[in-house]
């Protein structure tokens, strides 16, 4: 077949950057695996020579930080091997695995096995690994397939001539990009261990971690998945799961691989280069994406697993929250006092301090008297409002008296012990115990939809934030207590925090609609947000805001993410930005960090800096723990005031831009924030670095990060950089390398990068306000003189207007001293009253003698040049209407 090529069984040998833990044989242990190359065979705690020689594997120390001592031999009595002759199916390929000997791991062990390769586009493929006997769990989201071979890849699949690997080729350069020895392959009932070379170190994803870098070690560094209720702390499984890689090859293609398996599992990364994949669970169901940009991985990978959403362009305001509300009237003090200060601001969120009791669908009529109108007010003030929901509903009150539950018990929509039949009970924070929802279960979505919709009716929210949806139980699994059995104690535990899959949640023999809690619990916040996604539209007849903290592939489909209960500390702000570099690979572009720090006290200086660097987080929200001292940005007093609000000025004047970017994320799956490696992946330099990032490809923003610092040490790739304060270009010599620019406490330093246009609006305190203004284009020049960009503009929260072409969007370009409007669509009557008011043009090499719009020369004193090379013309033009401007 054309697309299956034999190879010669000699092993392909790929270059290891750096090279600093050698390849030679470790002089200790005659004839053992390079130390680099060691997969560990004893993965699970308190391993010993003789457990690991009782396996069949090699036991040797090594003074190698986190390589195993115990590891598979060469000579591996574990792994499978071809079966039977290569099976044409419509859309690829299928051979049967046979297990080579009877020797177990952890027993169980599955034979045959089916391996099944699909050609699904030109950059798409999958693989997967299953059980051809006995159907097992598959994650239900929906991927769709061609249903036919694509007619031409990018890619060749290959096994050796002795079928010792199963290798995935990029045809253009012939980089491999995957090859798994069938030996390290281990497929057992609840074990299942793949282990791949990545063709070099440059590995980003996997998640949700606190992550040191952006970029990763591979120095033998386990990262185990598996949603949990879990504030951030370095190698915890946090409240999502992404097992989803983007690897920067060395001639500086880029693929990227998703690993669409629900269980609990864990990935090491080694310094061979190469990953080892174990989950416990599922099948092992892979896709791989071709690239060859970072860009496209990620338009290739949103693709798949569904664009992210379109957000309301309100939602990318200013958004305020607290756990810590006493009452309205504390909560209205700090409102009163953000208007004061003029600092823009468009969302107040609500806590669980506004409920009864902490009971899902009620409101505090004590503490929060007169709730419902105050809601109504801040609406009528062209503000917003977002309620929290958490996903545990009290089974103690009075019967009759809490619809929530009595109506659930009625439908029978409780996750259930292992019986299938009675609810699992838990403890949370309403009083007394509670249940929790099956949101797999149909009937659960029915429940749901009903009671948003009724507490709709109660307060006029505009969105709703998903909380603790792991889902978090305060007990080690439900009442009585976890039985012991394999399900609730697998032969294996992935690398997650303390070992046990019960902690702070249910047990994993619950049973849900879909099946076992095993293997359902990390799709328990997404199976919960589209639901979510849905009844907030039915219910505001707008677009939806959703906001869940548990989230999985397809998440960013339906709503946002922030990341979670981090800490007032500096190095918190400088991870959060890893974070949201992170979720942009996950195809959630929707998230922000809780600016200040979740848990213990900001200070003064950190949160001025942490607000400065949060005013350019896609979602921007100040939130706070309870019993710390308020930090919203204007309890600070005046002069902090008056920074922030300068900074979220800048933030809400550079709205069309952002908004411009959501829609190229929601329609063809780009990136909104992005590394510099991911712009400038040819250099290195670039690759390790995640103290900047930019929005789209245009905008950097170097943030302060450290106490007491008065200035920045900036990467500049190689381009034509603006100072965007200043409209000046920064010094050629400045290029590919680090310089040192000032950031005084009132600044964050941020710069343009030259050949792109940005569109502007004129900044207010909310954008119902600013969406009225008028719009301005900084038009960024690269060498050659040249610049474009977009602008999509709609009403802002109506429901599919890009599906249904209720929209403007417009291409700008310039070069040769001409700017040209095409107007792809113009499709928003509403933008007619708009108009262009200001046009900044950065990187002149001299003064113009005339500037012509429309053909009409622009007077003198609607232009100012500036010998740096900037040029500011106020003009009169209507958005809906083709710019024509000749500079001579």
């Amino acid at each position: 077949m054309e697309w299956i090529r034999s190879l010669c069984c000699l092993a392909v040998v790929l270059a290891v950057a750096g090279g600093c833990l050698g390849s030679a044989l470790d002089p200790q242990c005659s004839g053992a695996v390079a130390v680099q190359k060691r997969i560990n065979c004893h993965p699970q705690p308190d391993a010993s020579r003789e457990a690991c020689e009782a396996r069949g594997c090699t036991w040797c120390a090594t003074d190698v930080p986190n390589a195993p001592w115990c590891f598979f031999p060469e000579d591996s009595p574990y792994g499978y091997s071809l079966g039977r002759s290569t099976e044409k199916t419509a859309t690829g390929w299928r051979i049967t695995l046979s297990k080579h000997q009877v020797l177990s791991l952890f027993g169980n062990d599955i034979s045959p096995v089916a391996l099944e390769v699909e050609f699904q586009t030109r950059n798409r493929l999958r693989f997967r690994l299953y059980d051809p006997n006995r159907e097992r769990f598959e994650v239900p989201l929906k991927i769709d397939s061609p249903g036919v071979t694509a007619d031409e890849t990018s890619y060749d699949v290959q096994l050796t001539d002795d079928s010792s690997h199963f290798r995935i080729r990029r045809k253009s350069t012939g980089t491999v990009l995957w090859d798994s020895p069938l030996a390290d392959l281990i497929f057992s009932n609840q074990y299942l261990q793949i282990t791949t070379t990545v063709p070099s170190t440059s590995v980003y994803g996997f998640g949700e971690h606190e992550h040191p870098s952006f970029k990763h070690s591979m120095d033998f560094i386990t990262y185990g998945m598996f949603s949990r209720d879990q504030a951030p702390e370095p190698f915890a499984n946090l409240y999502g799961v992404h097992p989803f890689y983007l690897c920067v090859e060395p001639d500086s293609n880029a693929h990227g691989v998703l690993l669409l398996n629900s269980n609990a599992q864990d990935v090491t990364l080694s310094p061979n280069p190469s990953l080892t994949f174990r989950t416990i669970g599922g099948i092992l169901d892979f896709y791989v994406f071709l690239g060859p940009t970072p860009e496209n991985v990620i338009q290739q990978y949103t693709e798949a697993i569904g664009r992210p959403h379109m957000p309301a362009y309100w939602s990318l305001g200013f958004h305020l929250s607290r756990w810590g509300y006493d009452s309205l009237d504390v909560l209205k003090k700090t409102v009163n006092r953000m208007h004061y200060y003029d600092i823009p601001y468009d969302v107040q969120h609500f806590d669980i301090d506004y409920m009864e009791r902490r009971l899902d669908f009620t409101y505090d009529k004590v503490n929060y008297a007169g709730l419902p109108q105050y809601l109504r007010q801040l609406k009528k003030e062209g503000m917003h409002s977002v309620i929290i929901l958490d996903p545990f509903i009290s089974k103690d009150e009075e019967p009759g008296t809490y619809r929530p539950y009595d109506l659930g018990e009625e439908m029978g929509v409780w996750v259930n012990n292992s019986d299938g039949i009675t609810p699992a009970v838990g403890k949370a924070l309403p009083p007394g115990d509670s249940v929790f929802p099956d949101y797999t279960n149909p009937r659960t979505l029915e429940w749901w939809i009903q009671m948003c919709l009724e507490f709709k009716d109660v307060l006029d929210y505009d969105g709703i934030w998903i909380d603790m949806n792991e889902p978090s139980n305060f007990l080690e699994g439900q009442y009585p207590g976890c039985a012991v059995n394999d399900i609730n104690n697998p032969p294996y535990v992935p690398s997650v925090s303390n070992h046990t899959l019960a902690l702070k949640t249910l047990c994993p023999d619950s049973k849900t609609y879909l099946g076992e809690h095993y293997n359902t619990h990390s799709l328990f916040g997404w199976s919960q947000t589209a639901p979510t996604f849905k009844v907030v539209q039915q219910a505001t007849g707008k677009r939806a805001f959703v906001l869940s903290r548990s989230t999985f592939v397809g998440s960013g489909k339906y709503g946002g993410h922030w990341l979670g209960d981090n800490f007032s500390r500096w190095k918190d702000m400088h991870q959060s930005i890893i974070g949201i570099l992170e979720f942009n690979l996950f195809g959630i572009p929707f998230v922000g960090a809780d600016i200040c720090g979740f848990n213990d006290n900001t200070t003064y200086e950190l949160c001025l800096r942490w607000m400065q660097l949060g005013s350019f987080y896609p979602f921007s929200r100040n939130h706070n723990s309870e019993g710390n001292s308020a930090q919203d940005p204007a309890v600070f007093g005046r002069k902090f005031a008056k920074i922030a609000r300068a900074t979220l000025r800048i933030r809400y004047s550079l709205l069309p831009y952002l908004y411009t970017l959501f829609f190229e994320s929601h329609v063809h799956g780009n990136t909104v924030v992005r590394s510099l490696m991911h712009e400038f992946t040819s250099d290195q330099q670039t690759h390790g670095i995640d103290t900047a990032f930019l929005w789209g490809p245009a905008f950097m923003i170097a943030p302060v990060l450290q106490e007491a610092t008065r200035s920045v040490d900036v990467y500049f790739p190689e381009a034509q950089w603006f100072d965007y304060y200043t409209g000046h270009k920064l010094p050629s010599t400045w290029n590919k390398n680090y310089a040192t620019v000032p950031a005084p406490l009132s600044k964050i330093p941020l710069f343009i990068r030259g050949g792109y246009i940005l569109p502007e609006q004129a900044p207010a305190t909310t954008t119902t306000k600013s969406r009225l203004n008028p719009f301005g284009l900084i038009i960024a020049l690269d060498e050659q003189g040249k610049a474009s960009g977009s602008l999509f503009w709609d009403d802002g929260d109506s429901i599919d207007t890009i599906e249904k072409e209720n929209y403007f969007l417009a291409k700008y370009t310039y070069s040769k001293g001409h700017l040209k409007t095409e107007i792809l669509k113009n499709g928003y009557r509403g933008a007619d009253s708009l108009e262009f008011k200001r046009i900044t043009i950065l990187g002149l090499k001299r003064r113009p003698y005339v500037v012509a719009l429309d053909g009409r020369a622009i007077r003198g004193y609607s232009s100012s040049y500036e010998l740096s090379g900037k040029l500011t013309l106020s003009i009169s033009a209507p958005l809906t209407q083709e710019l024509n401007l000749m500079i001579y």
